[in-house]
């Protein structure tokens, strides 16, 4: 299948680090970011999957579990996550699936056949609470992910779900944000009482509410 934004992103059971790993359950009533991985022992990917151990606490705090994926079984995960600990000071803290047969890679589209038939694509999955896939990132080999970017989505679209504003370029935490066009301004005097300042009829910045 193909996965596009606001579809819902389909259950599955698979092997993993922490043994087999039925999706939905994991997930419960959390948002998701899945992240894949070409093959173990990649250099890259070693980097990477250190930088979320270390970066677990602030998804935690936004209420996100975080799951990788590589095409090796349960036992090559276990000692690459040897490596990872040894050369990025940080051992694994989360699941990491053993999609051995590719079921899961086929599943979710993160096999493109023009990069390679076999392996999986370096694609970040964003799946919130509802199962819907929210945002989808996918890196060529040679660049290693943004985690920070992730982190600073993940803040827009929970800000984003909860009051009717969107978030402008290179938007950070704290920063003025966008009053969606659909609100009127009779309608943001409720919702944005201190005001807001127009820039043009349909570009009028507010403080971040909440």
């Amino acid at each position: 299948m193909s996965l596009k934004l606001s579809d819902t992103v389909p259950d599955f059971t698979q092997d993993s680090t922490e043994g087999p790993l039925h999706f939905y359950d994991w997930a419960g009533d959390n948002w998701v970011v899945l992240f894949s991985h070409p093959r173990d022992f990649t250099p890259v990917c070693t980097t990477e999957l250190g930088t979320v151990a270390r970066l677990k606490p602030e998804f935690d705090q936004r209420g996100v579990k975080v799951i990788g994926l590589s095409v090796d079984p349960a036992d090559s995960h276990e000692e690459w996550s040897r490596d990872i600990e040894e050369t990025q000071g940080t051992a694994l803290n989360f699941p990491l699936i053993a999609d051995h047969d590719r079921k899961v890679s086929q599943l979710l589209d993160l096999i493109h056949p023009n990069a390679s038939d076999t392996t999986t694509v370096r694609t970040v999955l964003v799946i919130d609470p509802a199962r819907k896939l929210r945002l989808t990132l996918t890196y060529p080999a040679s660049t290693g992910r943004n985690f920070a970017e992730i982190l600073r989505t993940i803040d827009s679209l929970q800000l984003t779900d909860s009051h009717k504003v969107a978030t402008p370029a290179d938007w950070q935490q704290g920063d003025d944000v966008i009053i969606v066009p659909s609100v009127s301004d009779e309608a943001a005097k409720t919702l944005f009482p201190g005001g807001w300042v127009t820039r043009k009829p349909y570009l009028r910045l507010v403080s971040q509410p909440g």
